[in-house]
Order: C-alpha cells, then structure tokens, then sequence
C-alpha cells in the first residue's frame, strides 16, 4: 500500500512548482506560437481561397469579353459580307446595263451600215442594169 510520508509532500509541491513555472516559461510560449500559427494558416489559406474566386471570376469574365467580341466579329463580318455581295451586284448590274448599251449602239451602228451598204449596192444595182441593158441593146 502506499504510505504518505513527507517525502510524498515534497515532491507533490515541488511537482506543483515545477508545472507553474513550465507553465509560464515553456507551455504558454509554445501554445502562443500554434496558436499563432494556425492564424496565418487559416489567412492565407482564406488568402488564397479569395484569389482563387477573384481569378475564376475574372476568367468568367475574360471567357463573356471572348465570346462578346467573337459575336461583334461575326456580325461585322455578315454585315462586310453582305456589304461586298451587294457592291458586287451593283458592279455586274452596272457592267450589264454598259455591256448591253455598247451592244445596242454596236447593233444600231451595224444596222446603219448595212443600210448604207444596201444604199449603195441598189445604186450599183441600177447602174448595173442600166449599163447591162445597154449592152444588150446594143448587141
């Protein structure tokens, strides 16, 4: 059995004395330090956690600013594509007319000469038979 004697007593206080000054000088410090520790760990973990929200936002918005400026692109080129198809049935609509102008002015023209050319060949007509009876006459 156990016998308390003064001995027991002694090292109870001294045990006593010993845990407060522990206490002071070497638990309090090292609890301050995790303490301390941990607070900067959970800061820059929620650090970290507001950086990583702030770029998926701003990748979000670089993604919406992206996607704008393909849609702006598009409609401008539609619009310049359409722009050009149009210039383009204006040129052949005005090469056209201008082609089928030259080509009623080359018909009226030829149709002028050929009058003329029949003109002239009824005129040699008649001096042909003029002169082809007067040969026959004379004959």
């Amino acid at each position: 059995m156990l016998e308390f004697n003064k001995w027991f007593f002694v090292l109870f206080v001294n045990f006593i004395i010993l845990l407060f000054i522990l206490n002071a000088i070497l638990f309090k410090p090292l609890l301050q330090i995790f303490k301390e520790r941990e607070d900067t760990v959970k800061g820059d973990l929620d650090a970290a956690r507001e950086m990583r929200e702030k770029s998926e936002e701003g990748i979000a918005r670089l993604n919406r600013e992206i996607a704008e400026a393909r849609s702006k692109a598009k409609e401008i080129f539609e619009s310049l594509k359409a722009e050009g198809l149009n210039k383009q049935r204006e040129v052949l609509s005005a090469t056209e007319a201008e082609a089928l102008a030259m080509l009623e002015k080359a018909k009226a023209e030829i149709k002028a000469d050929a009058e003329k050319a029949r003109q002239a060949l009824r005129a040699d007509v008649d001096r042909f038979s003029d002169e082809i009876v007067r040969k026959l006459v004379n004959v």
